[in-house]
């Protein structure tokens, strides 16, 4: 294989569009997205814009999913105008999305039946550290798969562990870090919402307390971006979109049920998630969540100017 695989990206979200721009620069890519003004960004980074995945697809030795769930890889894999209908046998699909095992698992399936090959590479670590080539990516692929896509993924990531030789091994591997991280979100709410409570400046606590032994990534990353909710009355940029957790955090209870796991502290944090959906901040930034334990004051405004 080239060291320069003909690459598609297909998905240009917070994670897509970051991803795909690191890759333009060192690679020939080609990529779709339903949101024009992304396409024009990655032209602008030195990518091509397709008009389908299938056009994407169509000479790629490596199609890069980067889309939201399952319903997503299906439809750009699968649907009208879907990457099937151009990838050509002996090509890798790159699952980069969280969609669980089982969902891993039978999308490998259908391509088995096209002669392509999966790597399921699920990531994490958000759009900057992307943007970076700063990523986690834990693997499920077979030794073939996987030299067929390592050009793509040593780009991307700072640490790539093969979990396993077959799709839905990453997604496990991936399950276990989002309980860590959507526990560590909801934690940080708490924190930050009972800090607020007894007449603590939040700013202070969560500049003080990150540098400590009660510090995670997630405290690091959420908290100041909780405090901005507080501070302002537009809502902090979405860089997480709180309806991934409420999807995540149902996949990793779902593979606890079926493992016969009990996983009481992310069940907690799926409620808390939920209750965010419920109170309309499913596409705000996932440290919105906050505001379910310790609303905004009466009187201020979301991002898009409603009353809160």
């Amino acid at each position: 294989m080239s060291p320069r695989p003909r690459t598609a990206v297909i998905g240009l979200g917070a994670m897509g569009l970051p991803m795909a721009t690191r890759l333009a620069a060192h690679l020939p890519v080609t990529a779709f997205d339903v949101a024009e003004a992304r396409l024009d960004r990655l032209a602008t980074a030195g990518g091509t814009p397709a008009a389908t995945p299938a056009e994407a697809a169509r000479d790629a030795d490596v199609v890069l999913l980067a889309v939201r769930d399952q319903q997503q890889v299906d439809a750009a894999l699968f649907g009208a105008g879907g990457a099937a209908e151009t990838l050509r046998p002996g090509a890798a699909v790159v699952v980069t999305s969280t969609v669980g095992p089982d969902a891993a698992r039978a999308t490998a399936a259908r391509l088995t039946d096209l002669g392509v090959l999966t790597v399921d590479a699920p990531v994490s670590g958000g759009p900057v550290r992307a943007g970076d080539g700063d990523l986690l990516i834990v693997v499920g692929a077979d030794a073939k798969a996987l030299d067929l896509a390592r050009p793509v993924l040593d780009l991307l990531a700072s640490t790539l562990t093969v979990v396993g030789e077959n799709p839905g091994d990453g997604q496990s591997l991936k399950a276990i870090n989002q309980l860590l991280a959507g526990v560590h979100i909801a934690a940080a709410a708490e924190a930050v919402a009972l800090a607020r409570a007894l007449g603590l400046d939040p700013g202070t606590v969560v500049e003080s307390l990150r540098h400590g032994a009660a510090g995670s990534f997630m405290f690091g990353d959420r908290g100041p971006r909780m405090v901005e909710t507080y501070a302002s009355d537009v809502a902090p940029e979405v860089k997480s979109r709180l309806d991934i957790f409420v999807k995540d955090m149902g996949i990793v209870t779902g593979i606890a049920k079926d493992a016969h796991v009990p996983v009481p502290l992310a069940s907690a944090a799926q409620q808390l998630y939920l209750l965010g959906e419920a109170a309309g901040l499913a596409a705000h930034d996932d440290s919105s969540v906050v505001t379910v334990l310790s609303p905004k004051a009466p009187g201020s405004q979301d991002r898009n100017g409603a009353q809160r």
